[in-house]
């Protein structure tokens, strides 16, 4: 299966709770930090739920 590369790019100061928990749900603590997952509907499904917050690269 592919893998992504998520890194936050945008703060999650002033967002709804359950965006922030979403963004810690996918182990992303920080601006500018980077984790890597595989690409399950699961991971999708919430990368699209922060996509403003985030960016993707495919590995």
């Amino acid at each position: 299966m592919a893998k992504i590369r998520i890194t936050q790019v945008r703060s999650k100061n002033g967002r709804p709770e359950r965006q922030k928990r979403t963004l810690e749900a996918l182990g992303i603590h920080k601006m500018n930090h980077s984790v890597e997952h595989e690409a399950t509907p699961q991971i999708l499904g919430m990368v699209e739920k922060v996509r403003h917050l985030i960016k993707i690269e495919n590995i």
